[in-house]
């Protein structure tokens, strides 16, 4: 079975919707979320939500942390986005994947890590009445988005706030998160987040 084209769910979608629609966006880090805001924010108030307590150290955490904010300062936006930081409480993402320590990169240890962080946000979502929630991973050409959307789906049925469908690597989409980070002069990192990533010795997103 083919991969499902989540782009082409999320063109039909904005092009039926009534803008400005309300939406909460996950954002793992500045880099990946500069397209994702360019793209989204013609369409939508956007709550961008950093959760992230997979990134460790500390250290690096206020680093991301610091240029998120920098990039919404300084992008200019067709209908407003505000930042809301979310806790940062890392023995929760140890907790989440005990046991699975040792799982190779891109596997379930990940996934539930995916999970952990659109749950926050569909959480906010319902909280606030968001029409939408969604995350910029699919962004990275090294994150799974069948899965994201796979969780994005039972988040949705489980609070009851639409999962907007994404695959934000299409029509260029890492390619311009790319050249906006160099733009903005983001700082990007070279591993995903937590210290398994940064253990693996690759380059993670």
């Amino acid at each position: 079975m083919g991969t499902q084209n989540y782009q082409k769910e999320l063109d039909r979608l904005l092009e039926t919707m009534d803008t400005p629609g309300t939406l909460v966006l996950h954002s793992c880090c500045a880099p990946c979320s500069s397209y994702v805001l360019k793209y989204l924010s013609e369409y939508f108030k956007i709550t961008l939500l950093y959760f992230n307590p997979n990134i460790s150290p500390k250290e690096e955490y206020e680093k991301r942390v610091a240029e998120q904010k920098r990039l919404i300062e300084e992008m200019e936006f067709k209908y407003p986005v505000t930042m809301l930081e979310g806790r940062y409480e890392p023995s929760e993402f140890y907790e989440a994947v005990k046991g699975l320590e040792n799982v190779p990169e891109g596997g379930e240890r990940c996934f539930i890590c995916y999970e952990m962080r659109m749950r926050e946000a569909a959480e906010y979502a319902r909280k606030t009445g968001a029409d939408y929630f969604t995350t910029t991973l699919s962004i990275s050409p090294l994150k799974n988005a069948d899965k994201i959307n796979e969780i994005g789906k039972k988040l949705e049925a489980e609070y009851g706030v639409r999962h907007l469908p994404s695959d934000f690597k299409k029509k260029e989409g890492y390619k311009q998160s790319i050249e906006l980070s160099k733009e903005y002069n983001l700082y990007r990192q070279n591993f995903c987040g937590c210290v398994f990533s940064k253990n693996g010795d690759k380059e993670n997103v």
